[in-house]
């Protein structure tokens, strides 16, 4: 856009960028047209500006804290199919949604057959706490043990630390295509390992998910077949 076009003019760009404000030149543009058709008191157009400036870097702060915490941004609330032939207890994961367990400290667990969104849902939960400033942290079963096992070479960190550590200090939510109860024979330690699965799932919540799988559904559609070209005579 020229100097002669350019409804801000070098001079207002200028000074946006120097206070950090340069984001604003995409909407001020269009504030300035609607202040104008508007008539818009001075007082108004700057909490507008200033509510868009507000409303842009707290976008940017949930999405920079939702990659740190490892959620696929992908997973939210507002990507589930509602018509996946998915069955949960729908109250139940209203109140989840709400978060109030997390006042608790309660956890959740999210249990049932491969495929069926536990993650999609688990990560849900997660977007929905940064947005609401909380901190949160995800890692996928398998990488979590590797690094439990890298730590108990130096006698750093395991398990059943990390359980009795949260428990009744944090809210943990784990997703698993297990019960509870059949978790025991995967841990090393037994004596440590129940102990550890008691303190989990006495304080929290459990949603039981089934249905169809979730992932066959989100399969890309075949490409369609061409009509054969008829034959020649």
């Amino acid at each position: 856009m020229s100097p002669l076009t350019d409804p801000l003019g070098p001079d207002l760009t200028a000074t946006l960028r120097a206070l950090k404000l340069g984001k604003l030149t995409a909407t001020l543009p269009e504030r300035l047209t609607l202040a104008r058709q508007t008539d818009m008191p001075h007082a108004d157009f700057l909490q507008l500006i200033l509510s868009d400036e507000v409303a842009r870097r707290e976008a940017g702060s949930i999405a920079l804290r939702a990659k740190n915490a490892g959620l696929d941004p992908a997973m939210r609330t507002e990507t589930w199919d509602p018509t996946a032939a998915i069955r949960y207890d729908q109250r139940l994961w209203n109140e989840l949604v709400s978060l109030r367990f997390l006042d608790g400290p309660h956890g959740a667990l999210i249990l049932g057959p491969v495929g069926v969104g536990k993650t999609h849902l688990a990560t849900a939960l997660g977007h929905i706490a940064v947005r609401r400033r909380r901190t949160v942290a995800m890692a996928r079963a398998d990488k979590l043990f590797k690094r439990l096992t890298a730590a108990r070479l130096d006698n750093t960190l395991d398990y059943d630390e990390i359980i009795t550590e949260r428990h009744r200090r944090a809210s943990t939510v784990v997703t698993s295509n297990r019960d509870a109860s059949e978790w025991l024979p995967l841990m090393t330690d037994p004596l440590l390992a129940q102990s550890a699965i008691d303190r989990l799932t006495s304080t929290c919540h459990e949603l039981i998910v089934d249905g169809d799988s979730y992932r066959r559904r989100q399969r890309p559609d075949p490409p369609p077949v061409d009509d054969p070209a008829p034959a020649a005579p």
